[in-house]
């Protein structure tokens, strides 16, 4: 079973507070000593070193003066920016608006040769309309009580997913029976996403597979929607937040979690009747 999808960003965070952790100690100051130089209460110190509070910019420079190792002070930085990004709320992400977030994973979507996805809940980023894309995105913004930009993130949205047809790029994306049958938005718009699935799963490019419902033999635990891309990064999506994984052993389960899964799917003629089985459950 995969672990804490949180435990690549708190390993980060713990590096960094170990290098804060020793430069203190080479320096031969105390806890109370080093906060006292800082300018800041001593139980500051602690929580940085123990990786409950994330060190500013700032304060790292501040630290690394007080430890007379200014000269690692910008390498610290870098790490504990890298660390504080692998686990990002959403709603720091949102702040400037869906369609904002949807443009800064473009870059992302067009370095990857190999995308992996599973969905256990809804269609998958890549392969939504934007009739679906953005009844889904609707919603999200009145749950998150942000203003509702959903249209034009969902025009973004589809844009993005133009990777689909550009050379160089392969696709296996895993979804749930169930995800047929989740309907985001009138029925007119969940019939032209279902009538999208059937046309994208026969792109040279894509591998559509749908675990049926009546897949017999255990099924483990429910799975949390997640991508692989190529072999060196995972994002898990949380109900609070993204997480970032790229500690190569945890990226290997996910794989494993993934081939695992897509034993378990139908392909081609089969994937297909499914599709338009849960077409004809609209009528």
């Amino acid at each position: 079973m995969p672990i804490s999808p949180s435990s690549s960003a708190q390993a980060a965070r713990e590096l960094v507070a170990k290098r804060l952790r020793d430069l203190r100690k080479a320096a031969g100051l105390t806890v109370t000593e080093l906060a006292g130089q800082c300018g800041w209460h001593h139980a500051k110190t602690s929580r940085i070193e123990n990786a409950r509070t994330a060190p500013s910019a700032k304060d790292i420079r501040l630290w690394c003066g007080a430890c007379g190792a200014l000269d690692q002070a910008e390498g610290l930085i870098v790490q504990s920016l890298n660390a504080e990004s692998l686990y990002s709320e959403w709603r720091h992400q949102i702040r400037d608006g869906l369609k904002q977030l949807q443009g800064r994973s473009a870059q992302l979507y067009r370095e990857t040769r190999l995308f992996r996805v599973y969905s256990s809940t809804l269609v998958p980023g890549l392969l939504q309309t934007e009739g679906y894309a953005a009844a889904l995105l609707s919603t999200i913004a009145d749950f998150r009580e942000i203003p509702n930009d959903a249209p034009e993130a969902a025009a973004a949205r589809v844009r993005r997913s133009s990777v689909l047809h550009e050379p160089g790029h392969r696709f296996v994306l895993l979804i749930e029976e169930a995800v047929l049958y989740h309907q985001a938005g009138e029925t007119d718009a969940m019939a032209a996403q279902l009538g999208y699935l059937l046309t994208a799963g026969a792109l040279p490019s894509v591998s559509l597979g749908v675990i049926p419902m009546s897949t017999p033999g255990p099924r483990h635990w429910p799975h949390e929607t997640f991508h692989i891309f190529d072999d060196s990064l995972a994002l898990v999506e949380l109900i609070s937040a993204m997480v970032r994984i790229t500690q190569p052993s945890e990226v290997a389960l996910y794989l494993k979690t993934f081939d695992a899964l897509r034993a378990l799917a139908v392909y081609g003629a089969e994937a297909r009747a499914l599709i338009v089985k849960a077409i004809e459950a609209l009528d």
